[in-house]
């Protein structure tokens, strides 16, 4: 601060820029990199610092497992569509809960809770968007490979109608071994510990 500015000054300059940075949905602002980034609920995943990016630079979307949902592909045709978003990042990673249990023990774990699972109404806010006559581990998406779970979501992005074809699509897995991320597919370790 120099002596010909007032401490007042710099305290409205920075009272500005929060209320620019909180109304910037309301101003037309986007997110700083145009990003939306799909992950899991996982809190190992440390989202920003991963990609190298900060608060307010992403859209970030969380589900468990970090799965391709009918609400992810909402949310992501509202925002490519209307918030200038050109970029899609999806992260998924390894140890996921997800992979962690057997198809027939999540479904005697929910049945345990709520019952006759056939009588469960999943979605009463969104009637039109329940799983019918599917089996409800269709609708939980249990995984079995990280990598092929990683790269089929990417290509199911990269197909909806709902998302322009301009926006870059690209995925990833996190490992929370190492705190890295790598392509799907590009399991290092295995390369570099086999005798080639």
């Amino acid at each position: 601060m120099s002596n010909t500015e007032h401490v007042h000054e710099q305290v409205d300059e920075s009272v500005e820029n929060r209320e620019m940075w909180a109304r910037r949905r309301r101003e037309g602002i986007p997110t700083n990199e145009n990003l939306l980034v799909i992950t899991c609920i996982d809190e190992r995943i440390p989202v920003e610092e991963t990609l190298g990016i900060e608060l307010g630079d992403a859209q970030i979307f969380r589900n468990a497992g970090g799965k391709v949902t009918d609400d992810v592909i909402r949310s992501a045709a509202l925002t490519t569509n209307f918030f200038d978003t050109d970029e899609i990042i999806l992260i998924n990673h390894t140890d996921c809960g997800m992979m962690s249990a057997p198809d027939e023990a999540v479904r005697e774990g929910f049945e345990a809770e709520a019952g006759d699972l056939d009588q469960i109404d999943l979605d009463p806010s969104l009637p039109a968007l329940n799983i019918d006559d599917a089996d409800i581990m269709d609708w939980v998406k249990m995984t079995d490979d990280i990598d092929e779970a990683c790269a089929t979501q990417v290509e199911h992005l990269r197909q909806s109608e709902l998302i322009p074809d301009s926006v870059t699509i690209t995925g990833y897995v996190y490992e929370v071994e190492s705190g890295e991320l790598r392509r799907p597919g590009d399991r290092v370790g295995e390369i570099i510990s086999e005798r080639q």
